[in-house]
């Protein structure tokens, strides 16, 4: 009877941040990877956020304070690229703008990776990565990975003490993408078990889902591990509803938009499937 009544109070604080977006249509910077852009803007809009692809170093001064969110992802990262999203963090930490941190790929190389430290020293409100990511993050060492390029090479549960570790030292909550989503302050952990398989063959799937982080966040930064775990949520159920549409990779991509946007809060609810661990 516990869990029935948990369901329903994740079920209900999910749908209160995803209408909350939607009422609000928070403005979420995104400093993201030239893959990534079109799939994450698509999944903002359809989700009710307002995304600016703002990446130009001379442009943050101006545009940055006034955001809602913001979010930095290291996928194409360059000599180039380092400094504007340096600048734009430090500007959101020094404002109080909530921002979320996407370490993509951390220990492909020893610039990716110091990259990486530098800017989880400037206090992301969210870290997402994947197992194998949050592994080298936490351990703050570039032996400690053996990630495949972006892909994992450890299940999300294998990263729990890592990701709580990460959580302890950096101040940030901590989510870890998988089979089950993980998310956690350093103490508590709460895992998110929507989505389905296929979601892994489409490029760019894990980014957006970092930008929706961001959009959760940009409306309630109090509760910054609730936000988390609901965007997951949302993004998982999305998933779940265009895959019964979908005959592969690229089709799915188009439902799981059109699932995200057209979601009600009776789907949403009776879909989320959210536990403690």
């Amino acid at each position: 009877m516990e869990s029935n009544t948990e369901q329903l109070k994740w079920g209900k604080t999910v749908w209160n941040f995803f209408s909350q977006v939607r009422l609000q249509s928070p403005l979420i910077q995104c400093i993201t990877n030239f893959v990534s852009m079109d799939l994450m803007a698509n999944t903002l809009l359809s989700a009710g956020a307002s995304p600016a692809m703002v990446h130009s170093i001379q442009e943050i001064p101006d545009f940055t304070p006034r955001v809602s969110a913001l979010c930095i992802n290291v996928g194409t990262l360059s000599p180039s690229s380092l400094p504007a999203m340096i600048t734009a963090a430090k500007i959101c930490s020094q404002l109080n703008i909530p921002w979320v941190l996407d370490p993509v790929a951390v220990s492909a190389s020893s610039f990716r990776f110091d990259a990486c430290v530098q800017l989880v020293g400037l206090k992301p409100t969210v870290v997402r990565g994947n197992a194998s990511e949050i592994i080298a993050l936490s351990s703050s060492s570039l032996e400690a990975s053996t990630a495949k390029g972006t892909d994992s090479t450890h299940d999300s549960m294998d990263a729990v003490e890592a990701a709580k570790l990460l959580a302890q030292k950096s101040g940030a909550i901590v989510a870890v993408s998988g089979a089950t989503d993980i998310v956690t302050d350093g103490n508590q952990v709460v895992g998110a078990h929507n989505g389905v398989a296929l979601m892994q063959k489409i490029t760019a799937t894990g980014c957006s889902v970092t930008a929706l982080i961001a959009a959760f966040v940009a409306v309630d930064k109090t509760n910054a591990l609730d936000a988390a775990v609901s965007a997951l949520a949302v993004f998982g159920v999305a998933g779940e509803l265009g895959m019964k549409m979908a005959k592969g990779p690229a089709s799915l991509r188009m439902h799981l938009i059109d699932a995200l946007y057209g979601l009600d809060e009776a789907t949403l609810q009776s879909h989320v499937n959210i536990t403690r661990l």
